[in-house]
């Protein structure tokens, strides 16, 4: 490590020196150590297609600063990294490479295809760790984790395999939602509704007996083709008569009845809504009920399938405009009506979802939910911001089951079993040789399973679960999740439910809950915006710790940042001032070996540095302890700027150049204060404080196992601290005055105190000689001195001589100079108002503007002849 400060702090030249060192040293490994209390946290795992951007720096900058903490309290700090396979996403950054070559998955099987998928894996997965170790994040790297490696397959396996001899998993026809683009069924969270332009499509359906037609209105004409049914409400008078009668299915010709049920609302539209159970999942209960056919129209990739030759092959949005002039021209298009409604999109690649009736795997959630429910009511598991509870049981008690198979090769493939010759279905943890029922040979089921199924394990799968292993019965459950709003339903809510079901108790004790990163203007950042900012690029610049601290100090629990250039800037500021102290108090070090404690005799100025720094510890871990991070921060920043930089070191620095015992002293507390200072700073910097450690006395290998500070009674001096501010008081009122009347710094004065804290200002003279431009100060109990500038303050009352502080005959002929430009102003806006052609032809705004000009310029010249009046 460096043994001196460099005369400029350059991140470049410290921060991957310092991690290699700690990675060296080891210090990030958690050791399983049965004495010390376990603190854990399980990191969300980025996908392996992901790039560091501004969410993943502020989640690990969290996360990174609680783990640091509690590390250097004395726990047995585990933060578990790894990546996520991310199946969706993978899979389709794999399939467009094969594109470029001209190749499809089917030309070369399941098996050539997860050979890429895992070369590719290989080659990018890791990107985004090595990004996470930029910005300084202390993971155990050593037990790094993904979720399609061999503990947690086995894991997923074992749940599946529960869950299913439980019940608890089903394969059936239902309604999901289905992503025409990734080809794949997605699940309940993972559909995003954005609020789009549409239609509504006014129709007629006339009924078979030619007695006239029903009027009902859709939003998705294309649709049509799959009605079974027209539905009224039972209670509606108004259509009494017509229930059980049959319609005619306009440009189909299908006959299909009209049936009650209460789903329909009467007073919304006609009353009248169609029915398509295979594209509406209230429309298929609906079908459920009445037994009602379900006709799916459109393909995988959402075309018109052949069923229907005249929009055969047509997208579905290209079907609607041809099955609507279609509709007009046989007359049974009434109106079209604008409307705006929310529209399902995939959270993927934002293609409009097409709900659709398929075979699919699903987990039944009620009883699942319930327990994950008293979970957090119990107070087990805490949300913080407690706001967040409300939407996590708003989601888990209206939850319906989850869809969890996936049409894709790249994942945890489904452990079930079909038989070739009679069908038999087998869920099994090893594939079965033969059907057991006839002997047959069996195929595994093609689909994989949803990406959350795995991640919603993560907390205790990462820890060695099914095996019991030292690690689990020692680190779970889990401490503190930090994590955004975004995915409570996605994540959060999947592993509270998974882990009361297979472990019986919480993943973890808190939920820390974030915001996200936006851009100055406070909009989100996004790719079509342009706004995003790579977090490399600002590492690059301004260095991780100024990029940490610009996260840290914006942030408040479950509430959205701000990003500018100008914070981290202000944040490099920062870390330039904390450098520029360190080589000051470096430089003043000598060869004399400081000891790291406070000496035995304490001047009035380290009583109350001490004190400050004392309070400063109790407050930053109170704050920390409630998961104010952002708090903790600004009153460290605050603390190491103003206090300690811009008071203390100017306080001492007549000690250090004196000399003797009292430079000793200042020294060995000098020291002391920038220890504390550094061990509080840390977690939130770590690189810059780790550098400056290794450079001043110490005690210990790295500041990141160093003792966390704390608070003591006995450095508790605030009596000391009154009288200190007191003086620093009138210090800060007198350099006021004296800038108010433009006193050279260099100009000394004599400074009379009056005041009934006399013992207190006895100690003020060498502060107000250093700091208030006093040539000497004087207690008294009045003060007689006719010509003198009176400051007052709360405690006292200063009186410095005027004669003191202004040069009588420069001050005399500054004032008259500056009298002479006023009278030349004030002459030329009199003439301007004494002609009265201007006061007659110009605006009136023009002719007050000069009035008012006039009257500031006489205000202005009074005053000044006043004041060379005074001066004699």
């Amino acid at each position: 490590m460096q043994k001196e400060l460099a005369k400029q702090y350059d991140p470049k030249n410290v921060e991957d020196r310092i991690y290699d060192f700690w990675l060296k040293g080891n210090y990030f490994h958690a050791k399983v150590e049965n004495d010390k209390k376990p603190y854990t946290i399980v990191i969300p795992p980025p996908n392996i297609t992901g790039q560091l951007h501004m969410g993943h720096a502020l989640d690990n900058t969290l996360q990174d600063i609680l783990i640091r903490w509690r590390r250097m309290q004395g726990y047995d700090a585990l933060w578990l990294p790894g990546t996520d396979h991310a199946s969706i996403a993978t899979e389709a950054k794999i399939v467009e490479a094969m594109k470029q070559e001209g190749i499809t998955k089917e030309d070369i099987g399941r098996d050539g295809f997860l050979e890429r998928a895992w070369a590719w894996k290989e080659k990018f997965g890791g990107r985004i760790i090595e990004q996470l170790k930029k910005m300084g994040s202390s993971c155990d790297w050593e037990r790094e984790r993904f979720t399609l490696d061999e503990g947690c397959s086995k894991a997923v396996l074992e749940v599946f395999c529960n869950l299913y001899e439980k019940g608890l998993i089903y394969r059936g026809e239902r309604i999901i939602n289905w992503c025409p683009h990734c080809l794949t069924s997605i699940s309940d969270a993972e559909v995003e509704y954005e609020d789009q332009a549409g239609h509504f499509w006014h129709l007629r359906y006339p009924f078979k007996d030619g007695s006239g037609y029903l009027e009902l209105a859709t939003t998705r004409p294309e649709t049509l083709l799959g009605d079974t049914a027209v539905a009224v409400n039972p209670n509606d008078e108004r259509y009494k008569d017509v229930i059980g009668k049959t319609l005619i299915l306009p440009i189909v010709h299908r006959e299909i009845p009209v049936v009650a049920d209460d789903y329909v609302e009467m007073d919304f539209g006609t009353g009248v809504v169609k029915i398509t159970p295979a594209h509406d999942p209230n429309d298929f209960e609906v079908g459920l009920r009445h037994n009602l056919p379900v006709i799916n129209v459109m393909t995988d990739d959402a075309k018109i399938t052949e069923d229907y030759p005249a929009y055969a092959g047509m997208d579905r949005f290209e079907a609607r405009k041809a099955i609507v002039k279609d509709l007009e021209a046989e007359g049974a298009l009434v109106r079209i009506e604008d409307y705006s409604h929310n529209v399902g999109t995939c959270y993927r690649c934002h293609t409009t979802v097409e709900p659709r009736v398929s075979k699919q795997w699903f987990v039944k959630m009620k009883p699942l939910a319930e327990p994950a429910i008293d979970c957090v009511k119990s107070g087990k598991t805490k949300f913080i911001p407690e706001r967040f509870d409300k939407i996590y049981y708003h989601w888990m008690e209206n939850i319906k089951d989850w869809c969890i198979s996936r049409q894709l090769w790249w994942g945890h493939r489904i452990p079930a079993y079909y038989c070739d010759s009679c069908g038999e279905l087998v869920v099994s943890r090893t594939a079965p040789s033969c059907c057991p029922k006839c002997g047959g040979s069996m195929t595994q089921d093609p689909d994989t399973l949803d990406t959350w199924f795995s991640s919603a394990l993560w907390p205790f799968s990462t820890l060695g679960w099914p095996d019991k292993t030292p690690e689990l019965d020692h680190y779970f459950p889990t401490s503190t999740l930090v994590t955004g709003y975004d995915i409570i339903f996605f994540w959060v809510a999947r592993m509270i439910f998974s882990s009361m079901e297979q472990m019986g108790r919480e993943p973890f004790s808190t939920v820390f809950i974030h915001g996200i990163v936006r851009d100055a203007q406070g909009r989100k950042m996004s790719k079509s915006l342009g706004n995003g900012i790579d977090p490399l690029e600002v590492i690059d610049e301004y260095g991780a710790d100024a990029l940490r601290l610009t996260l840290a100090t914006g942030n408040s629990p479950g509430n959205d940042m701000r990003f500018s250039d100008e914070k981290v800037s202000a944040s490099r500021n920062f870390a330039n001032k904390l450098w520029n102290a360190s080589r000051f108090i470096f430089m003043n070090l000598g060869d004399e070996d400081i000891p790291l404690c406070l000496p035995e005799k304490l001047a009035l100025e380290d009583k109350w540095i001490v004190s400050k720094l004392n309070g400063l510890t109790k407050e930053v871990t109170d704050n920390l302890e409630k998961f104010e991070l952002g708090i903790a921060v600004s009153k460290l920043y605050d603390f190491i700027w103003d206090v300690f930089c811009d008071w203390y070191i100017e306080l001492v620095k007549t000690r250090l150049q004196k000399g003797g015992e009292e430079a000793s002293s200042a020294r060995q507390v000098l020291v002391f204060v920038m220890d504390g200072i550094l061990k509080l700073l840390h977690p939130f910097m770590p690189f810059i404080t780790e550098e400056i450690w290794q450079t001043l006395p110490h005690t210990g290998e790295s500041i990141m196992v160093s003792p966390w500070p704390e608070y003591k009674d006995e450095l508790n001096f605030s009596a000391e601290e009154i009288e200190m501010e007191r003086i620093m008081t009138c210090i800060k009122a007198v350099r006021n005055r004296r800038a108010e009347m433009n006193v050279a710094p260099s100009r000394k004065a004599k400074i009379y105190i009056v005041s009934a804290y006399r013992d207190t200002f006895e100690k003020a003279g060498v502060f107000m000689q250093r700091l208030a431009g006093a040539s000497e100060c004087e207690i008294c109990d009045k003060c007689d001195i006719e010509d003198a500038v009176c400051v007052v303050t709360a405690d006292a009352k200063l009186y410095i001589p005027m004669g003191d502080l202004v040069d009588f005959e420069a001050e005399k002929a500054r004032l008259q100079k500056e009298l002479d430009n006023v009278m030349k102003d004030l002459e030329f806006v009199n003439s301007k108002l004494s002609n009265e052609n201007f006061v007659a032809k110009a605006p009136e705004k023009v002719v007050q503007a000069q009035r008012d000009a006039a009257a500031k310029y006489t205000e202005k010249m009074e005053m000044l002849k006043e004041s060379i009046a005074k001066l004699g």
